[in-house]
């Protein structure tokens, strides 16, 4: 009976193991380095193990920092141009050459390593720059410790104007309690925005108020970034040179900035090309203005029939002329008819012959 339930516990294990997340390797996330110690130009191998499996890296060389502190400054303390990138393997392992470059600030300095992606976990070794200046750590204050005791948010929410290229802003809200031996008055945070794999943009801000030893207090702080920002940005939280918290925040993208460009590039063309053509209709001469030739219709003539009236020409007499012979005048013509009929001579007329005269 144990056999067979050995064997479905194997059987099962097969099945879910590919539904479960990135896995962690075997114990707490460790660095190794193959020398303690190099000058500026060369070059060391680090190596690490116990990590997230396929899980992307930062190698950091910091100074002002130990592995029992942490890196101080923040990654402000390190040489951040400098760095290098890797991605774990399916054991949590990776190895990576890192070239040696001297932070921004003094030594003790560490080879720090953090996680890029998916849970946060970091590691640190020490490592001493050749020829790089060494300073004593900062004195720790035992007086006037806070500690954040929930998680961090971001209230607030893009309005019209964030929609159109301005500035998103939020607030950070986190509480925080004195675990020191005195009350903590009037505390000075940094909030750090970092995008990507860059390094956070720290600005300080005071909170004004007191917190007593084994008090509590909720403390808004506000954020805002540049303007036009958009994509994946985490806001860190950092008091007495440690970070205490990182929130992560997506940003939207400014679509309207995307459609007031898309319309300019379609509005202005066509402005100018309508101003063009404006300018050139007034400055090219005038033609004469071309007659216009009435259109022509062919009409067929109608045809009636009109029936002559009694007592009224006939329109073929109408139309007649009456010809008259060159020898006569118009009233001596014989073919002149007086009232319609021919006359015959009259005695008197100036062509009959007198009696006198014979």
């Amino acid at each position: 009976m144990k056999g067979r339930i050995s064997a479905l516990v194997a059987v099962l294990a097969l099945v879910l193991a590919p539904l479960a997340g990135p896995a962690w390797g075997a114990g707490q996330p460790t660095v190794k380095l193959s020398a303690s110690q190099a000058g500026t130009g060369g070059s060391i191998t680090v190596t690490g193990s116990g990590w997230p499996s396929k899980t992307l890296l930062m190698i950091l060389i910091c100074g002002q920092s130990v592995p029992s502190r942490g890196v101080i400054g923040g990654t402000n303390s390190c040489a951040n141009a400098d760095g290098r990138a890797v991605t774990t393997d399916g054991q949590g392992q990776f190895s990576r050459k890192l070239p040696v470059a001297e932070p921004p600030v003094p030594c003790p300095c560490v080879v720090h390593v953090a996680t890029v992606t998916g849970a946060k976990a970091d590691a640190d070794a020490i490592f001493q720059v050749a020829g790089h200046a060494v300073e004593p750590l900062p004195a720790e204050s035992a007086a006037g410790r806070l500690s954040v005791l929930t998680d961090t948010r971001l209230d607030g929410a893009s309005g019209l104007l964030t929609w159109f290229g301005a500035p998103p802003s939020r607030t950070l809200v986190f509480t925080v309690g004195s675990v020191g031996a005195s009350p903590v008055k009037n505390p000075v945070f940094r909030v750090g925005t970092s995008h990507g794999v860059f390094a956070p943009q720290w600005d300080e801000q005071q909170w004004h108020g007191t917190i007593a030893p084994g008090r509590k207090a909720q403390i808004k702080l506000p954020v805002e970034l540049s303007a036009g920002a958009h994509g994946d940005y985490t806001v860190s939280l950092e008091y007495g040179g440690k970070v205490l918290a990182e929130q992560p925040w997506g940003v939207d993208r400014p679509w309207g900035v995307t459609l007031f460009w898309v319309l300019v590039c379609v509005v202005v063309p066509g402005a100018v090309f309508r101003a063009g053509m404006a300018v050139v209709d007034r400055v090219r001469p005038r033609r004469p203005a071309a007659r216009a030739v009435p259109r022509r219709s062919l009409r067929l003539p109608a045809l009636t029939l009109r029936l002559p009236k009694f007592g009224a020409p006939s329109p073929a007499a109408e139309n007649r002329t009456t010809t008259t012979l060159p020898w006569f005048t118009p009233d001596t013509d014989p073919g002149t008819a007086v009232n319609g009929r021919l006359s015959a001579p009259q005695e008197n007329s100036p062509t009959t012959p007198t009696k006198g005269n014979t």
